[in-house]
């Protein structure tokens, strides 16, 4: 089927069948376009708890979708590839965290929302990264602190708070596969660029950017600047929505090595147009989760938002 066909079919479907379709920045460009909203991972939270929709069509990765389901356990949460992962869930299995959490029983368990349901049980609290920095801060600084799963992240909250962590070994591998050496060469073919880097970038490349934030950090960020020109260390699908919200702007993709699409997250990238509406017309593959996990997942979740909406993070 042709694409215009695959939209208007999609558009269809989702108004028989009171659908809405979250999307993160991440994804391409044709499944931003048809999404009803689109976010970072703290946005579609929110969006995913307030949703009373009969289906959510999760177009990003699997854990995104385990989290819609674990918000708004009574209705249906479709993923167009149920096979799209993430590297940074991958490095971080259950039974290996329980047996690091229980040989560290002083320390209370913060993981990065990019990590599975089975991990998000296993915390005491959740984080993205647009709120990390505040929500440890808010802690007490005696408190001791396991931040998994991603020790780029968790190294530069350590950095900015002067905390000491404790990290798990787990990184996002498109961040981590950018390189600093990149960014200054970049730099100096490009002098008049300001070098913005999301913070699962790795800590030698962070040290070279001008602004570090979440993607909806950089995308305010570019908005309020009166720069022209914005080298990015992050992945390639937030580019959509900068150059549809700044024309008169130009963007630099920082990848791990020339000509390469190595800043492309090929999870993200899994789901596509025909995926997304075979799964609005079967309704497959749907995300079940047991209630005792959904229950035991839910609380730090909860906690997360209850916590950023008292710190004045969100609304």
């Amino acid at each position: 089927m042709e694409a215009e066909k695959l939209k208007s079919e999609i558009i269809r479907l989702k108004k028989e069948k009171n659908a809405v379709i979250l999307g993160h920045y991440y994804q391409r460009d044709e499944i931003q376009d048809l999404s009803d909203y689109i976010g970072d991972s703290l946005a579609l939270a929110q969006m995913a708890q307030q949703c009373n929709n009969d289906i959510i069509v999760f177009c990003g990765v699997h854990f995104m979708a385990e989290t819609a389901k674990i918000l708004n356990p009574s209705c249906k949460v479709l993923l167009p590839d149920i096979t799209a992962t993430c590297s940074l869930a991958e490095s971080c299995k259950g039974e290996d965290f329980a047996r690091f959490k229980a040989q560290h029983p002083d320390h209370m368990v913060i993981s990065y929302v990019n990590c599975s349901a089975e991990i998000k049980a296993l915390s005491d609290l959740i984080c993205t990264s647009g709120n990390a920095e505040k929500l440890v801060r808010s802690l007490p600084e005696d408190q001791k602190i396991i931040f998994a799963p991603d020790k780029n992240l968790g190294g530069y909250i350590n950095s900015v708070t002067g905390r000491h962590m404790l990290l798990w070994d787990g990184v996002c591998m498109v961040h981590d596969a950018m390189r600093a050496e990149t960014v200054m060469k970049l730099k100096l073919e490009h002098p008049d660029a300001v070098v913005i880097a999301h913070p699962e970038c790795n800590g030698a490349l962070l040290k070279v950017a001008d602004f570090i934030g979440s993607t909806k950090a950089m995308l305010t960020y570019i908005e309020k600047s009166g720069k022209k020109k914005f080298i990015v260390a992050t992945e390639t699908g937030i580019l959509y929505e900068m150059r549809k919200n700044n024309p008169d702007k130009e963007f630099i993709t920082v990848t791990a090595k020339e000509g390469c699409n190595c800043a492309d997250c090929s999870y993200m990238k899994q789901n596509t147009l025909e995926k997304l509406y075979t799964c609005l017309r079967d309704e497959t593959p749907e995300i079940v989760m047991d209630a005792d996990t959904i229950e035991k997942a839910k609380l730090p979740i909860i906690r997360m938002l209850d916590l950023s909406k008292q710190l004045g993070i969100i609304k």
